[in-house]
């Protein structure tokens, strides 16, 4: 079945992120495309950056790293730690950039990504909090979100149109 899914969704007021998608996938194909080097096939465009180098180990406790590679050949590194893992209904992990983000700077933050199953596939919801003072680095990354997943639902439906 194809699910009609809407466009991706994100706002953010001065401190969380909310971003929200229907993915025509189920839960367990979506959670490895999040947590896997699958990430390096959708997480990105040629205009704007890549993820390059994922590596997780992936349990509580477990650490996460990946290069973004921007389209001008900069490497820039991020990294975190998994905080919750729930197979494949939730993950819970912290995220830090390890170079200095123009609006974030190094601040740790915290990703959560909640995954339902509806007919048709999964919708897939991000909270992203940590913003406190930054309402900047929240809207910026409130438009990052809505991209990203953008970028997962085109990745998810070439991926259908190929198998069809």
């Amino acid at each position: 079945m194809i699910l009609e899914h809407r466009t991706a969704q994100a706002m953010a007021n001065s401190e969380t992120v909310m971003a929200s998608a229907e993915i025509p996938k189920p839960p367990e194909q979506v959670f490895a495309a999040l947590v896997t080097d699958e990430v390096e096939r959708w997480w990105g465009s040629a205009d704007t950056y890549r993820m390059v180098g994922w590596s997780a180990d992936l349990r509580v406790g477990g650490r996460w790293s990946v290069i973004v590679r921007t389209a001008d050949g900069k490497d820039l590194p991020a990294r975190g730690e998994f905080l919750e893992i729930e197979a494949p209904r939730r993950i819970v992990q912290t995220r830090r950039y390890d170079w200095d983000h123009p609006t974030l700077g190094r601040r740790q933050t915290t990703v959560a990504y909640l995954l339902e199953p509806i007919v048709g596939g999964t919708r897939l919801t991000v909270c992203h909090g940590g913003f406190a003072g930054l309402t900047e680095a929240a809207a910026e990354h409130a438009e990052g979100w809505a991209r990203v997943l953008s970028w997962l639902q085109a990745y998810v439906d070439a991926g259908s149109r190929v198998a069809a």
